[in-house]
């Protein structure tokens, strides 16, 4: 992953490839016109104060995600110079945005990428903004390359095939911060947990899946477990059946490869509050028996983004040393169609107990997800909150970049609203409307899968919400729009899997951690 420094350097003497200024949208009597932001002033000066001049004479206008290179001139120790839009720029005493500093920085770094070291010049008004550029410009020089670059058969030995790609950005020096100051360490330590973390949920993501399911998933949850001194707790085909797991394996009696449930626990000696978290790990889902449609099979191994995010949400915890108790729950199956396969029809005795009317197999995470909640709510924990690629309904409702947020609670739906706002990521409060309710009732079972299509996203919320222990405040974060993005990187955001929900839960934990939710 690209390496961080805090530098001491000053801007004019930062010896790298590049360095990085950023450029903002004038207002008020400045309207139209571009602004340097600090951090440029030594840029500006050695381009004689006509670096903004410059810059608008190539066309740009400082609107976030713009990315502008130029030639440095004498007086710079770099060959190029970076500038990148940081939108508006903020009224009188207020600082730039984090969230348009972490934009920006990973624009940068996007359009650094072939680069071995830049230096990152960016508005730096506390700890909180060198940390949002760090963890911006880590994130957005990421790239998944482990299917890149083979061996060519019928090259001279040794020789890499490759596909042309560069390598990401090298190293990331933060200019303007202070390597001494405790809560600039800090700060850097925290990016390079949270992006490290958040890009092993990308590559978890992007692995294709014929490599990636129920069982070498649990096998690398293993092996950070050991590495990171979390307890894991893997369970076979063999131990969801003797614990009556009907969800799990209903889903996943149709794949070669058999499901599993994982548990991840990372403990700490001084906690005094625990959260549950849940994800959806469908390794790859072809729709069951009600198999997709032709063009809708095609991403559908990002299916396991929420177990993916639990678990990177879990080792971030326990890297960051959070003073709370962090159980993670990853619900991991294969959906496939077979002679094996659960049918329409059939009824599933789930863990808790119910029995499931299956009336459209497609709806199966559902299914993965009410077993784990159920035996996370046997644990009491203070709070559940669970992570799903879970309805296309939701995408239709709020679109590709920001994820649905219902609750059994609307306090707690409040403040996770706030943090993920916080943190930088799209979401909005949604509703569990009780009529809805009704269309789930079956003839046959206790529920089924399936109720009312219009609403399809809060019928699959309420359908969970059955799961859920009696006074545990639970949440459920469905996140299938921004989980998998299919067109052109964008800010931070790279083509593919993007660690979704993330740095939501890991500030959830943080803040349950300093008890600020009660």
């Amino acid at each position: 992953m690209t390496a961080l420094t805090l530098s001491t350097a000053g801007a004019a003497t930062l010896r790298a490839d590049a360095l990085v200024v950023g450029v903002a949208k004038g207002s008020g009597s400045k309207a139209g016109s571009l602004v340097l932001a600090p951090g440029s002033e030594a840029v500006d000066k050695a381009f004689d104060g006509k670096l903004a001049t410059v810059l608008e004479a190539l066309g740009a206008a400082g609107a976030e995600g713009e990315a502008t290179k130029l030639p440095a001139p004498v007086g710079l120790k770099v060959p190029v110079v970076v500038a990148v839009g940081l939108g508006p720029v903020p009224q009188k005493d207020e600082a730039y945005d984090t969230e348009a500093l972490r934009r920006a920085a990973g624009s940068a770094a996007r359009a650094l990428t072939g680069s071995k070291k830049a230096g990152f010049a960016l508005p730096v008004a506390s700890a909180e903004d060198a940390e949002a550029i760090a963890e911006g410009a880590l994130l957005g020089a990421y790239a998944f390359t482990a299917y890149q670059g083979g061996e060519d058969k019928v090259a001279p030995k040794g020789k890499k095939k490759g596909n042309g790609a560069k390598l990401p950005l090298g190293e990331v020096a933060l200019l303007g911060t202070k390597p001494r100051d405790k809560a600039f360490k800090a700060a850097a330590e925290r990016a390079v947990a949270l992006a490290e973390e958040i890009n092993r949920a990308r590559d978890l993501i992007n692995t294709p899946p014929n490599d990636l399911y129920p069982e070498s998933f649990a096998a690398v949850a293993t092996a950070a477990g050991k590495e990171h001194g979390i307890k894991v707790q893997v369970l076979d085909e063999k131990a969801l059946v003797k614990g009556g797991f009907g969800g799990l394996l209903g889903v996943g009696q149709g794949s070669t490869h058999g499901p599993r449930l994982v548990k991840l626990a990372y403990t700490h000696p001084k906690a005094e509050k625990t959260l549950a978290l849940v994800g959806k790990g469908i390794t790859y889902d072809s729709g069951g028996i009600s198999l997709k449609p032709a063009g809708h099979n095609e991403t559908m191994k990002c299916d396991m983004s929420g177990a993916a995010a639990v678990f990177a949400a879990v080792v971030a915890a326990s890297r960051l040393g959070l003073q709370v108790n962090v159980t993670g729950w990853l619900a991991l199956a294969e959906n496939m169609p077979s002679g094996n396969a659960t049918r329409p029809g059939d009824v599933l005795r789930m863990y808790s107990g119910k029995t499931v009317e299956v009336l459209n197999t497609d709806a199966e995470g559902r299914l993965v997800l009410a077993d784990a909640l159920t035996r996370a709510s046997e644990e009491n924990p203070d709070a559940i909150v669970d992570v799903a690629t879970l309805t296309g309904a939701m995408v239709l409702a709020l679109g590709n970049r920001t994820f649905g947020i219902m609750a059994n609670d609307d306090a707690f739906r409040t403040s996770i609203h706030e943090i993920a706002e916080e943190v930088g990521e799209a979401s909005w409060p949604m509703p569990l409307p009780a009529d809805l309710r009704k269309g789930m009732d079956s003839p046959t079972a206790d529920i089924a899968n399936m109720g009312e299509r219009m609403g399809g996203g809060l019928v699959a919320g309420l359908f969970l919400q059955e799961f859920v222990g009696e006074g545990i405040a639970w949440a459920h974060l469905d996140i299938a729009g921004p989980a998998f993005h299919e067109g052109a990187p964008y800010g931070y955001t790279p083509k593919g899997g993007t660690g979704s929900a993330v740095r939501t839960l890991v500030r959830l934990a943080e803040r349950t951690a300093a008890g600020d939710l009660g």
